[in-house]
């Protein structure tokens, strides 16, 4: 049975354990030994002490004073990491706490359009203990509980190689907010290529604007993930856990370049656009400059026709007329070919 049908079966138990508060909490057993097991909210976290084969995952919706202490008693968490549980944080940091490390991190919200908004998610790793708390729903969240069978053997796993696949995750929400910016900086610039790119400006602006937010929202993470690669955070790590902190650093940094390509996508795109204005404008110049070539001719004939001289042609009243208006026209008409023909216009 897929961890998602247990927590659906489960959910009137959690809420009843929950009692008054208006969290959602689901705590998961890895066992690597034998089938993970979801956990009946705070009643089965009493006394439990996972083993080196087991892996305990508490993930909490929402921050609550009450409820983190609970946890923090239950679990034997440090003071300094109750604290952590409430989720208020809004801006990624890291601690040590011994056994214990917690860190604040802000995931990239799924959803339509470039105003892209973030998500804190607190996490709290201990001996075989992962919490997790975050105050609005996170989708890789609950991707993760969707896609895992009954039988995982991520209990195999220390806390501190699960929480770095938890920042796995976490990237992956920047890498797939640079894919959404780059269909719509593909898109923009298929309109900026159209005759009439002068009213692709907004777009641009937003852009702008969204290639900005995301680098104003992972650029601060640089504590969080160096400080995790550094040896002497965790010097009591295996090696297999240092070696995915390191490559968790190193996926950091592909997504640092990856925002930092995306604010240089804009650049182009905006490059783009100042050409095809440039180019429009061009064109508007010759056809103009054209113009006034032609009503140049047109005046220089008017003005020998205007001169004072007693020439016959002159005493030939309304024939002159049209016939002078008829050259004029012919004139006209012979340069607008000669003009279409030589693509001066």
């Amino acid at each position: 049975m897929a961890l998602v049908t247990m927590l659906k079966h489960a959910q009137d138990g959690e809420e009843k354990t929950l009692g008054d508060t208006s969290q959602r909490m689901r705590a998961i057993l890895f066992d690597s030994t034998g089938k993970d097991r979801l956990l009946n909210g705070l009643t089965d976290l009493k006394g439990l002490v996972p083993s080196e084969k087991q892996l305990l995952w508490v993930d909490v919706l929402g921050g609550d004073a009450s409820l983190a202490k609970q946890l923090a008693e239950l679990l034997s968490l440090p003071n300094r990491a109750e604290a952590a549980l409430l989720g208020k944080g809004t801006t990624p940091r890291l601690e040590n706490g011994g056994k214990y490390f917690w860190l604040d991190v802000v995931a990239v919200e799924d959803g339509s359009g470039l105003r892209f908004q973030g998500s804190t998610l607190a996490i709290v790793a201990g001996p075989n203990t992962v919490l997790s708390v975050h105050n609005e729903p996170i989708h890789f969240i609950e991707e993760i509980t969707a896609r895992e069978a009954g039988e995982t053997y991520l209990g195999s796993l220390s806390s501190t190689s699960f929480t770095a696949s938890l920042l796995d995750w976490h990237l992956s929400t920047y890498f797939a907010a640079v894919a959404r910016f780059e269909i719509a900086v593909e898109r923009l610039e298929v309109e900026v290529l159209a005759e009439n790119p002068r009213h692709c400006i907004n777009e641009l602006r937003e852009l702008r604007k969204g290639a900005s937010r995301l680098r104003r929202m992972l650029a601060p993470h640089r504590t969080v993930f160096a400080g995790l690669s550094r040896p002497d955070f965790r010097p009591q790590e295996n090696e297999v856990a240092d070696q995915h902190l390191l490559a968790l650093d190193s996926r950091f940094e592909k997504a640092m370049d990856m925002v930092e390509n995306a604010r240089d996508l804009v650049i182009g795109s905006f490059e783009l656009f100042s050409s095809q204005i440039a180019i429009a404008t061009n064109i508007q110049m010759r056809v103009l400059t054209f113009a006034t070539v032609v009503i140049g001719i047109l005046a220089c004939v008017a003005g020998m026709l205007g001169m004072n001289f007693d020439a016959p042609f002159f005493h030939t009243q309304g024939t002159g007329f049209w016939v002078a208006s008829g050259v004029m026209v012919a004139l006209a008409i012979v340069s607008i070919v000669i003009g279409k023909a030589k693509r001066w216009m």
